[in-house]
């Protein structure tokens, strides 16, 4: 699943694209009432975790999750024909975005869209007080592993994540949240930040800034860092991977590279 790096990736490119132009709507698949925003002038383009918001005007917001198979098409030229499968396609004067097998795309009132963003816990891309996240990292009931994949607690962050910012934080992912000093909360939540910023910049999970295409953990047979080979078991339903020797259950102090 896209996880909140790349939705505010493509909110950025998406408003660079199309923000403040008017839009022909479309869609192809007939799935979509696309004449509802057709012809009308695009204000923004919001990311709030993985979920992605087309500000309209005088028209509903177009409501975005790409779900586990979602995705974005650009086309710098706005004439290109788009798939038959295209949920929404949003054309302005330079440039067009597809957008395809989403989970959502709906038309919402500032009510459905409001009650949408309450159940979000803070986004690490976003303006969100650190005290609130440290505090609702703290609160949750449950291991830090499964805190993290619940977005009540922390909007936007999925396995990928999971997996690098817990081994960068030597923190095991069945770590009690409850056992979580602020100082570790308030660090991780720092880390998370940055990391996940240079993700959305580069369109990709950045766990090592000075080799972006590498992960420690996540999806690997034995730890980059150690060399041991990776632990894995399922956690809220998803796998999650974790170094046994630098990730110890009964080790809590958190240390960044």
């Amino acid at each position: 699943m896209p996880e909140g790096h790349l939705i505010h990736h493509f909110a950025d490119r998406i408003r660079a694209d199309l923000g403040g132009a008017e839009v022909r709507a479309t869609s192809p698949q007939g799935r979509f009432d696309a004449g509802v925003v057709d012809g009308r002038r695009l204000l923004d383009v919001r990311a709030a975790g993985k979920h992605l918001f087309y500000d309209v005007e005088d028209a509903p917001a177009v409501h975005v999750h790409l779900g586990m198979r979602g995705l974005f098409l650009h086309h710098p030229d706005p004439a290109t024909p788009p798939r038959t499968g295209t949920r929404l396609r949003l054309a302005g004067p330079t440039a067009a975005w597809d957008l395809i097998a989403p989970s959502a795309c709906d038309l919402l009132d500032p009510a459905e869209v409001a009650r949408i963003l309450a159940k979000l816990g803070p986004d690490p891309l976003g303006p969100d007080d650190p005290t609130a996240a440290v505090t609702a990292l703290r609160s949750f009931r449950g291991p830090v592993g499964a805190a993290l994949l619940d977005q009540s607690v922390w909007a936007g962050v999925g396995n990928a994540w999971r997996a690098e910012l817990l081994f960068l934080a030597r923190l095991h992912p069945r770590t009690p949240c409850a056992d979580l000093s602020v100082d570790q909360a308030t660090a991780l939540w720092g880390l998370t930040r940055r990391l996940m910023a240079l993700g959305r910049d580069a369109g990709q999970v950045v766990s090592d800034p000075s080799a972006p295409d590498e992960r420690w953990v996540y999806k690997r047979a034995s730890c980059r860092s150690c060399g041991a080979a990776v632990a894995t078991a399922a956690i809220t339903g998803r796998i999650a991977h974790w170094c046994p020797v630098e990730q110890h259950e009964q080790v809590h102090a958190l240390h960044t590279r």
